[in-house]
């Protein structure tokens, strides 16, 4: 008789984001005559650029012709899109990062599960916490965690690093030596980054202890402190123990076009092995590419007008975030992000635990946000709202909590 793999067995309830879906859905479906404005999920809303939409047109009709006809994309990614990533994000920046160390995806989330199937099963992992679940749950699935301890929200084979208010929601250097360690700035959930200095020692400590970085950097697009990096390979040492990812959904609205990337340098090894060639085999092996035309588009984001047409959108949801954030402040809550980053997080009032503030907001507001506890056991008592809803429906939620009585 088969068998399934006991892993998922382990995983607690469901996915944080399908429980929040699953709650508005049947809150929506007991009050249908309530307007229910969701900040909970960082699914953007404006429409894609103008340069965007005319690249992936001119693709569409290069693959009605068969002389300019494109089949399976090579293995890491076309060339043409991999050439304007090494040049616009990393060599334009100082940072000495080829094409060929670029593994182009459909995103940035599929990579941040994937990339632990090139780890042994015994690393030890090390997360923030709070933190994005899918790096958590994914090694859940891979049977790298331990036991779950559904009494204090943790596994006994993880390395939780906690960031709260006292540590500007910034992680501090283990106690524990972990094998990889996830980092994510700017941060979600809490919005937080941390400066080059700090970053630079977090790459000197993985170096140290032979450790390696998995760098989240799908926010880096919406940093405008000047002392924050935009990719890990900013710090020295980098290309010997930093994987970066990164995804073309927040800074392009590809939530629903779907492309990211993987940067692994050729010099980052276990013993003689090399974690690029390994991504390499994995990568042609688990799968087909992102399609042609959505990698023309990925490409047009760098040319001068997608760069110009990306900006405003960018600023459009700052501005989002800058009201939540300064209107917030004003009603009394304590508040955090929405600086560097398009997420705002806060303390919920009056001792509510996370999920109690959930449904108090969506009962008595009738705006769906995220509970903390959910992004781990450091969360609970927070609240994150995103910055990507249109401005009109922003300032509405924002004037709805304000408004509640608490």
């Amino acid at each position: 008789m088969f068998k399934v793999n006991d892993n998922y067995l382990k995983l607690p309830g469901s996915y944080l984001f399908s429980t929040v879906a699953r709650k508005q859905r049947e809150y929506q479906a007991a009050h249908p005559d309530k307007k229910v404005i969701r900040l909970s999920i960082g699914d953007v809303t404006q429409p894609l650029a103008p340069a965007i939409l005319d690249a992936m047109h001119a693709a569409v009709d290069e693959m009605g012709h068969a002389e300019t006809f494109r089949g399976y994309a090579p293995d890491l990614g076309y060339e043409f899109l991999r050439n304007a990533i090494a040049e616009n994000d990393y060599k334009a920046r100082g940072c000495d990062i080829s094409a060929d160390e670029i593994f182009v995806s459909d995103g940035a989330k599929c990579d941040s599960s994937n990339i632990q199937e090139i780890f042994s099963l015994d690393n030890k992992i090390a997360v923030c916490d709070p933190v994005y679940p899918v790096y958590v749950d994914s090694n859940v699935m891979a049977g790298r965690t331990g036991v779950y301890d559904s009494t204090t929200e943790t596994w006994s084979d993880v390395i939780y690093m906690p960031c709260t208010a006292e540590n500007g929601f910034a992680p501090e250097l283990p106690k524990q030596t972990p094998d990889i360690i996830y980092l994510c700035f700017p941060n979600n959930p809490t919005g937080a980054t941390i400066t080059k200095s700090r970053l630079q020692e977090w790459v000197d400590y993985a170096n140290k202890v032979g450790a390696v970085i998995i760098y989240d950097a799908a926010y880096e697009a919406y940093i405008s402190e000047p002392d924050v990096p935009h990719t890990i390979y900013e710090c020295e040492g980098a290309r010997t123990c930093a994987i970066e990812l990164r995804s073309f959904s927040k800074n392009a609205g590809f939530t629903g076009v779907r492309l990211g990337f993987t940067v692994i340098p050729k010099e980052l090894k276990s013993g003689d092995v090399s974690l690029h060639a390994l991504w390499a085999r994995r990568h042609g092996t688990k799968y087909n590419g992102a399609p042609y035309i959505i990698q023309r588009a990925g490409e047009a984001v760098y040319s001068e007008a997608g760069k110009e047409q990306l900006k405003k959108q960018v600023a459009y949801y700052m501005n989002n975030a800058h009201y939540i954030s300064a209107e917030l402040k004003k009603a009394g809550y304590s508040v955090s992000g929405g600086v560097n980053a398009p997420y705002i997080w806060l303390k919920a009032p009056n001792g509510m635990t996370s999920w109690e503030f959930f449904d108090y907001v969506l009962a008595n507001a009738n705006v769906v946000g995220t509970p903390g506890s959910g992004f781990g056991p450091s969360g609970e008592t927070y609240f994150r709202l995103t910055a990507f809803g249109s401005y009109e429906s922003t300032v509405e939620a924002v004037d709805r909590i304000k408004n509640m009585k608490i």
